[in-house]
């Protein structure tokens, strides 16, 4: 229960629990805006510590119940991830709709139940069936691994065929340091500078309002602890405006309004798509009930999967000719009116769908015939290697390049920007303070010392208002016995990454060297960090870039004249996407679990479990889709797979189509300039019309026909999100089932066609 707001005790007990070199006595002297709105924080930042502390302590937190649901719904997404992601490279953990399921599930045999379903046990059924269903794309089985089976040439060492057995090997090894990675992360980026990661946050506020918390605003206060503690502390040494300029600040989750009445609220932002909707309720519509999502959700499924079983036997619907047939015939203009691609244009949005549409155009529309009409690529306009669908590939993966390099460039130079300067001057006066001593150290054990006789405290007022900041600032987490000590995490990783090593040497032996092993995983552990902090703060996780980025790399340390130089630098990259792609994983699950109080130390158990079996999983289903459907072909084209090759041929010195270099190397100029102005355009009405260097990319290396059916998404969701200005939890319901639909049925058609049941 939370202690009484009005109570001079409580507001004493909080700061007493703060880590603090001073005297909480003197701090409850300090002046405060106002003695009652002193109060009111204080008992706000003990409850929220109280409501973290109880929420922890839950059986619910890990149950075997929960994660055997979590495991089978994984199982379904991990499917669905595996047949898209081999079309046109698209995954998604959807954690949304594996947490509405799971509520369903047990709301349906809730009589039966000897303890509730609780929230904190949701985020562990989505938690583990995030980590299930992400495993396709985490362990290359829609990218790297087509390539090294199919397209990799004789002289390049291939192609390469592995077993079972060895895929499961390879996919258990690069699965889990990354995961362990994420945990010391998670003290910095979500409770210290407690980064967004709206996709984590829209999930708990769903979660919450579904197990009906979405009145009480649980979600936020301990949320609002922490700032209401940093305020306090802050008042003490300088004014509001100075306050408002500390770093601690600037990187804190500013949408966390209070309302009429001055309780807190969570921010509707996170949730809604459109910026200019602040005054709509967080979370789903009050009015709503969670059985019309699961209605939702069933007709959407049930919608996709009709579909899915009569394009087995009607195919020719996979491409119907709406502008003609020699533009189908021809030059590939064509519309898949596949309901799943229009569930993933819903969820990518209109500003990427468009961005994507207008790749096509200039790829598909204007680089394709003009390609074929000087004969840079002569050959048939479906061909990957002699036709131009092969040579524009080249210009999307310069803008791809481009793109990463500048974005991911950002991320390294901002916090220099930012805080250069005071690390500058904070290291200066150290310097300057021991040269004034003689190069001597004070003991900083001493009890005699005061704060202006210590080296490390001697600074500016603005500084020393930082570091008093963080010294009494307390930071809300769960209690200690629900995190994972240091100690673990160290022992974990070493050995997550010694599995790792060992792993990929027997799988592939003496054809990648042991320090290219441990220069990836080195590489994949610094630039997962970028991927966390970008995902924490723009919902996107660049592991295309990443691994881009760890390519170029490789081709500076393995000499092109290394008959095996493809093939490590195309596991080189696989390596350092999985270990983004987990560390970004887990962290939105965190994020999830710490809004809604679970146990952080369950919510790890369960992404491990998730994670070893989505490995075993989805090598096993990749196996299944590779051996009854021809790849590449006309089901499953891998454009994902060619990008990944097309790379690693460029950075290591091979040979380009004709033309093809001097079009990408403007193309890539063009985007990176495009990129810088989206970076500094960020908050402006302008940066919208920017395209994106991602989206224009994919718009070109996957055929029309998937592009158009995501475009009509994106007009939904903006039609829905914007011109209604309705919230988006029922689009995004919709467009769950419309992926799950044909994405589960896909399996239905994998036994039709390993009994060669013959179409219509």
């Amino acid at each position: 229960m939370a202690p009484d707001r009005g109570s001079n005790e409580s507001e004493s007990s909080t700061l007493s629990d703060s880590d603090t070199e001073h005297d909480s006595h003197e701090l409850t002297k300090a002046p405060t805006e106002d003695d009652v709105e002193g109060e009111d924080e204080g008992s706000a930042v003990e409850e929220a510590r109280q409501f973290l502390a109880q929420q922890a302590e839950q059986a619910q937190n890990f149950t075997l119940r929960s994660t055997l649901i979590g495991l089978a719904i994984g199982v379904i997404i991990c499917f669905s991830n595996t047949y898209f992601g081999l079309q046109t490279g698209w995954v998604s953990g959807m954690t949304m709709p594996a947490a509405l399921i799971g509520f369903a599930f047990f709301k349906t045999i809730s009589k039966h139940l000897d303890f509730p379903f609780t929230p904190v046990e949701n985020v562990l059924v989505q938690t583990v069936a995030g980590a299930v269903g992400t495993m396709p794309l985490g362990c290359g089985f829609v990218g790297v691994m087509p390539a090294l089976n199919f397209l990799l040439k004789p002289e390049e060492n291939g192609p390469l065929h592995l077993p079972a057995g060895k895929l499961i090997l390879w996919s258990l090894g690069i699965c889990f340091f990354g995961v362990v990675f994420a945990v010391p992360l998670r003290k910095e980026v979500i409770i210290r500078e407690k980064l967004k990661f709206p996709s984590g946050t829209a999930t708990a506020l769903v979660i919450s309002v579904l197990h009906g918390g979405g009145d009480d605003a649980k979600i936020a206060r301990h949320e609002c602890g922490l700032e209401i503690a940093r305020r306090r502390s802050a008042s003490i040494l300088r004014s509001r405006s100075n306050t408002l300029q500390t770093p601690r600040q600037s990187s804190d989750v500013s949408g966390i309004p209070r309302d009429a009445a001055g309780s807190f609220q969570a921010a509707p932002t996170l949730v809604r798509r459109d910026p200019d909707a602040q005054d709509s309720p967080p979370g789903l519509d009050e009015q709503s009930d969670w059985k019309s999502k699961i209605r939702l959700l069933v007709v959407a499924f049930g919608v996709s999967a009709v579909y899915t079983l009569f394009s087995y036997f009607v195919p020719q619907v996979h491409e119907l000719p709406i502008f003609g047939l020699p533009l189908a015939h021809d030059w590939l203009w064509t519309l898949n009116p596949s309901p799943a691609y229009v569930g993933q244009g819903i969820i990518m949005g209109p500003a990427t769908t468009l961005h994507m549409l207008l790749g096509a155009i200039v790829g598909w529309g204007i680089l394709s015939p003009l390609a074929k009409s000087r004969e840079w690529a002569g050959g048939p306009v479906d061909d990957w290697i002699s036709g131009s669908k092969g040579w524009i590939v080249w210009v999307s993966l310069a803008i791809m390049l481009a793109d990463s390099i500048i974005s991911l460039g950002w991320l390294i130079i901002r916090p220099l920007m930012m805080h250069g300067p005071q690390w500058f001057k904070y290291l200066r006066d150290i310097l300057s303070r021991r040269a004034q001593e003689g190069g001597s150290y004070t003991f900083l054990g001493s009890s005699d010392d005061t704060t202006s006789s210590h080296p490390l405290r001697v600074r500016s007022a603005s500084q020393s208002g930082q570091r008093l900041e963080k010294e009494e600032t307390p930071e809300l987490d769960a209690p200690p016995a629900h995190l994972i000590p240091n100690r673990v995490v160290l022992a974990l990783l070493i050995l997550s990454i010694a599995f790792c090593v060992l792993a990929i040497r027997v799988v592939f032996g003496a054809m990648i060297p042991y320090f290219a092993i441990f220069l990836a995983i080195a590489l994949a552990l610094l630039l997962s960090i970028m991927g966390v902090r970008a995902q924490g703060e723009t919902d996107l996780n660049p592991v295309s870039g990443i691994s881009k980025l760890t390519q170029l790399a490789f081709a500076l340390v393995i000499p092109s004249s290394n008959p095996n130089a493809v093939m490590i630098n195309l596991l080189a990259g696989a390596i350092s996407e999985s270990g983004a792609l987990q560390a970004g994983d887990l962290m939105q699950d965190l994020k999830a679990g710490h809004l809604l109080g679970a146990s952080p130390k369950a919510q790890f158990y369960g992404q491990i479990i998730g994670s070893a079996v989505g490995a075993v999983v989805s090598a096993g289903v990749y196996k299944l889709y590779t051996s009854v459907y021809e790849v590449p072909g006309g089901m499953f084209e891998v454009p994902t797979a060619y990008v990944w090759y097309f790379t690693a041929r460029l950075v290591t010195g091979q040979g380009l189509p004709h033309m093809a270099w001097q079009w990408a190397l403007g193309a890539g100029c063009i985007f990176a300039v495009l990129t810088a102005l989206r970076i500094r355009g960020q908050g402006k009405w302008w940066q919208a019309w920017l395209p994106g260097g991602i989206a224009v990319a994919v718009g070109m290396y996957n055929t029309p026909s998937f592009t158009l059916a995501r475009t009509v998404g994106g007009l939904v969701n903006w039609y829905w999100s914007s011109y209604r200005k309705r919230e988006d939890t029922p689009v995004i319901v919709l467009a769950s089932g419309l992926i799950l639909g044909e994405g589960l049925l896909s399996i239905l058609n994998l036994v039709l066609a390993s009994l060669s049941v013959p179409h219509l």
